[in-house]
């Protein structure tokens, strides 16, 4: 993560000034997988920067996006969902949440509007609230439920632990979404800005490129094989005109190959299809998309995968 002290400093307040301080630090939305955590990030930061799936454990990677206000910098950090590994790759994303939990200023604990708080949301709050960052309870999907079932979730949720606060939001909608932003900030340390003025991710563009393509290759798939999917992107060439793209899709058996190219290709077609619209969204250029299906073998619980797969 982005030191703090490596930013260089804005420049001092005149004498009399009284502005309030320059505020930026990192913040990071937890919670059960399906809590709206990335659909939330991104309504923040107003680009899409995470994926999002309505299958559960989709986020793989810590990606950081950055919301630019006159007097803050908020340096929202996507996480994995915590869970229960059946995996070595289970054990190292839940090892890189609670790596992160530790690093940041802020921390919202994501529970949905319609959801019952469960034995899940119990074990997060009891893990989180050891640790030094403010923690607010977010009430997330509220555009789900009337007001009555709202206002007993707010106080389900608020009975969780000890909040400094608890703020509902729909990321679907944009209802109080700058309120929240306006609650993490408050809590941010007063800091130099830890990154530039345009800049809205730290992410490496080929690692986001390869996470649109895994979101597209995740609609309609069976309930087994999205844990399965990783995408790597081998090569982008620019020329004149477009970017050429090239990128294998993995899965860890060939009958996972069949459904991801689907009959006569259609299903492939498809994700090169819809992904391709957001890497050109991405990227701002047109853009030629070759895909390529490929197995490796059990590739999840296999540290030489593991690695050769970014995790």
């Amino acid at each position: 993560m982005t030191s703090r002290r490596s930013a260089s400093a804005d420049p001092p307040a005149a004498a009399g000034d009284v502005r309030p301080a320059f505020r930026a630090g990192f913040a990071c939305f937890v919670g059960r997988p399906n809590a709206g955590k990335s659909t939330l990030t991104n309504a923040i930061i107003g680009q899409k920067i995470a994926i999002t799936s309505n299958k559960p454990q989709t986020t793989r990677h810590v990606i950081r996006g950055v919301l630019h206000q006159p007097q803050s910098q908020l340096v929202l950090v996507d996480t994995p969902g915590l869970h229960r590994p059946r995996t070595l790759l289970g054990e190292r994303l839940n090892d890189l949440v609670r790596q992160t939990w530790s690093e940041v200023d802020v921390i919202g604990l994501c529970i949905p509007a319609d959801e019952v708080p469960g034995r899940g949301d119990r074990f997060i709050t009891a893990e989180i609230a050891e640790l030094k960052a403010t923690v607010l309870a977010v009430v997330t999907k509220t555009d789900l439920v009337d007001r009555g079932r709202l206002a007993e979730q707010l106080l389900a949720v608020s009975e969780l632990g000890d909040f400094a606060e608890v703020v509902p939001v729909s990321a679907a909608t944009g209802h109080q979404v700058q309120t929240l932003v306006d609650v993490m900030t408050r809590y941010l340390p007063p800091s130099p800005r830890l990154y530039p003025d345009d800049m809205l991710t730290d992410e490496p563009e080929q690692v986001l490129i390869g996470e649109l393509i895994r979101e597209a290759a995740l609609e309609g798939v069976r309930d087994e094989l999205p844990h399965s999917i990783a995408v790597i992107v081998e090569e982008m060439i620019p020329e004149e005109s477009l970017i050429r793209i090239f990128a294998d899709i993995y899965v860890e058996r060939p009958s996972q190959k069949a459904i991801v190219i689907g009959a006569g290709g259609s299903r492939l077609r498809d994700v090169g299809t819809r992904s391709r619209r957001e890497i050109e969204q991405l990227l701002d250029s047109r853009v030629y998309l070759d895909l390529h299906v490929r197995v490796a073998k059990d590739w999840q619980r296999d540290p030489r995968q593991l690695r050769k797969l970014g995790f």
